[in-house]
């Protein structure tokens, strides 16, 4: 598998690499995010690697792929959530998503994924906690006992701390897998794995960075539109019960405002991005009761609050987004799929702001067809967005170098 390293599983020696990680990997895990991406065989994908910066804006025409890269992501938290078979046969199954393009002969049918992860902890302990995790999905496994036919099967998996002394955490061969203990001797897995489950999701408890990164990818968070129909989730009650995080479908967005004005006290950029998208206009989010709520005040109708259920569609939208940006504690990595769908292009420049502002204390991800918010987000923060297009039949990124790096990098 990519990136194995032969340890030597079983000497004091790896203590060494271990040990020192005990004192230093919660404060790591706080501050560690997102650093690269690697796609193989993916739908439009056929092999791509790429950074992230703090803030990554990829845009470009219909068909190029922008969605398929920001899929591959949700497929990544899939594996730290046990569900990345599931999502593949919600998919349509792994024909589907499988790349129908030519493949040399030593390559073998099947969806990889790479991430690695950096930190901006401080300190040289950080150098040494810098995990990559892979997973490998394809067809059918003889190996495998309990298992359908058509089902997408997790063919390999492997964890590997790539710092100073890398040494791999666990791996994965079919229905096999080993890991490592507290004392860094390797050990087998005590029961197969099914075809479905991922090594990272089943494994709890062995060590404590395998925990971290789980928890870590588990917790990216992912919006592609939210639903502003009159049964959205945005537009009913929210439970009055401390939200950090806006949910991926919003339901909790009285909950997130509440928490804000309420909790933390401190609603400024949110007053900022709703005064200059709506000059005049105040949103007001009262004390919880049972429920939590809000409504926008605009100054044609001062005596008018507008609950959830008045509001227009591109409103809503606006401030579910702002609710996603702005909440009390963002998740280490944010990824926007499309954010300026049913918004009024005036809405927009408000909306690269809070992007802007979002970026200083978590990385966002926004994949654009908009060149009005591409724009807009290289005037509020200075960064210029990636250009997603086709290359030899697959999709690629302009100005991406083949071994994974853009100018100036």
């Amino acid at each position: 598998m990519r990136g194995h390293i032969r340890s030597r599983s079983d000497t004091p020696e790896r203590f060494v690499i271990i040990e020192p990680l005990r004192s230093v990997s919660g404060k790591l895990a706080e501050h560690m995010s997102l650093a690269d991406l690697e796609i193989k065989f993916y739908r439009s994908i056929r092999s791509i690697r790429f950074p992230l910066r703090r803030l990554t804006v990829l845009t470009g025409g219909n068909g190029v792929g922008k969605t398929n890269l920001y899929r591959a992501l949700e497929l990544v938290q899939a594996a730290a959530t046990g569900n990345l078979t599931l999502s593949i046969a919600r998919e349509g199954g792994l024909g589907s998503a499988m790349w129908a393009g030519e493949r040399r002969r030593n390559e073998p049918p099947r969806i990889s994924l790479e991430v690695g992860l950096d930190t901006l902890f401080p300190g040289e302990d950080a150098a040494a906690f810098l995990p990559r995790y892979t997973v490998e999905i394809g067809f059918g496994d003889a190996r495998y006992e309990a298992v359908f036919g058509e089902e997408p099967q997790i063919k390999a998996e492997s964890l590997l701390l790539a710092g100073r002394r890398p040494v791999t955490l666990l791996e994965r061969a079919g229905p096999s897998a080993w890991y490592r203990d507290e004392t860094g001797a390797r050990r087998m897995v005590d029961r197969p794995l099914l075809a479905s489950e991922t090594a990272l999701s089943e494994l709890r408890g062995t060590l404590p960075e395998v925990d971290i990164v789980r928890e870590l990818l588990s917790s990216w968070r992912f919006y592609h539109g939210f639903r502003t129909d009159r049964d959205s989730p945005l537009r009913r009650p929210a439970l009055a019960v401390t939200a950090p995080t806006l949910d991926a479908d919003g339901g909790n967005l009285g909950a997130v405002l509440a928490t804000l004005k309420h909790i933390r006290g401190d609603t400024r950029d949110l007053d900022v991005a709703i005064d200059q998208a709506f000059p005049g206009a105040r949103l007001d989010i009262p004390p919880p009761g049972r429920d939590a709520s809000f409504a926008m005040v605009f100054p044609e109708m001062p005596n008018h609050p507008f609950g959830p259920g008045e509001l227009s569609d591109g409103t809503l939208q606006f401030l579910a987004l702002l609710g996603a940006l702005l909440s009390y504690r963002p998740p280490p990595f944010i990824a926007f799929n499309e954010p300026e769908a049913s918004l009024h292009p005036d809405l927009i420049p408000a909306m690269a702001t809070a992007i802007a502002r979002a970026a200083e204390r978590t990385k966002v991800w926004v994949v654009t067809h908009s060149s009005l918010l591409a724009s807009a987000i290289e005037d509020a923060v200075g960064v210029t967005p990636h250009r997603v297009i086709r290359r030899d039949g697959g999709t690629w990124i302009e100005g991406l170098s083949d071994i994974g790096i853009f100018p100036g990098d």
